[in-house]
């Protein structure tokens, strides 16, 4: 046994009881869409806001917490990620209730079933997040947005738990927002949403749905192994254009597995066309990210995140 795995048990040896599902040593590549990375030390699926309070207040302090949504936008590296990775998933934390020009969301429902939920409660505004393939807790943390909308523009307040099990309340002023980064403090888990809406037509509302959806599916490799947009667009820059003039658009890497690729419909998209590692993936960004770099003069940033040990 390896001085990490014996650390690993000796708290896993005296976890918290729970209602909810706790797993030792969970694959993870199966709950990400690149279908990549190791395995959690402990992967908990609370049964609802009280039970993960109640087992964070337990949780020892030094053994670190991962919050992992639908894996839409992340790599979990090939060594697996230390510590509790905590899933919020099922109807406790998926409830959508529209409420006159409101609409309050659980962190963990799909942010196309919150802009579909929206057409039906005839509030428009939300429409954006029929193009953003994750869950509302990811995309208050980031700002998410696509096609000139953002979280900012639309979130009334939040609230989640800290790294304690504290109940913390946040208005929109207090994230601090700026473009896809939020200044609120990394290690709280979001638990509730509440947005303003414009009051409209419905069918309308759904139409510019529609509109979105059918751009997305024309536009990007939704049916890929992939992990959306790789790159934030750096001021006055757009990353798939950079990535392009890299000569990166199609181009298969292989660092240790079967290889990544960027897109060649969408070159802001790496896919993992087969049988890729998490290293092959991070590797090939990181290799693209210096040669824009040193081609063009341009800093990349990351917009996927990246958890976990390296293999």
């Amino acid at each position: 046994m390896t001085a990490r795995s014996e650390a690993a048990s000796a708290w896993r040896e005296t976890l918290p009881s729970v209602r909810g599902k706790l797993v030792l040593d969970e694959p993870l590549a199966p709950y990400t869409w690149f279908r990549v990375g190791g395995a959690a030390d402990v992967l908990f699926i609370p049964a609802d806001a009280d039970d993960l309070a109640a087992f964070l207040k337990a949780l020892p302090d030094s053994v670190p917490v991962t919050v992992l949504g639908v894996g839409s936008n992340v790599i979990v590296r090939d060594g697996g990620v230390e510590g509790v990775v905590v899933r919020l998933a099922g109807r406790p934390f998926a409830g959508i209730t529209a409420e006159g020009d409101t609409i309050t969301v659980g962190a963990g429902a799909l942010d196309a079933m919150v802009a579909k939920a929206s057409a039906k409660a005839g509030l428009a505004g939300l429409e954006f997040y029929a193009g953003i393939p994750g869950t509302i807790g990811g995309a208050l943390v980031m700002n998410a947005g696509c096609y000139g909308s953002e979280t900012k523009d639309v979130l009334l307040s939040a609230w989640g738990l800290t790294r304690s099990g504290e109940r913390v309340d946040y208005a929109r002023a207090d994230f601090g927002y700026s473009y896809r980064h939020s200044q609120a403090p990394a290690d709280i888990i979001w638990i509730e949403a509440t947005y303003h809406g414009t009051p409209d037509d419905p069918e309308a509302v759904s139409a510019r749905i529609a509109e979105i959806t059918a751009r997305r599916e024309t536009t990007q490799p939704i049916r890929e192994k992939t992990g959306g947009s790789t790159f934030k667009n750096p001021p006055g820059h757009s990353s798939w254009k950079l990535v392009d003039d890299a000569g990166w658009r199609g181009r298969l890497h292989r660092v240790t597995g079967g290889g990544a690729m960027f897109s060649a419909l969408h070159s802001n998209f790496m896919i993992n066309p087969g049988e890729a590692t998490a290293a092959d993936i991070e590797g090939l960004g990181e290799i693209v990210r210096a040669e824009v770099q040193s081609k063009l003069g341009v800093n990349l940033e990351w917009e996927i995140k990246r958890i976990g040990r390296p293999s």
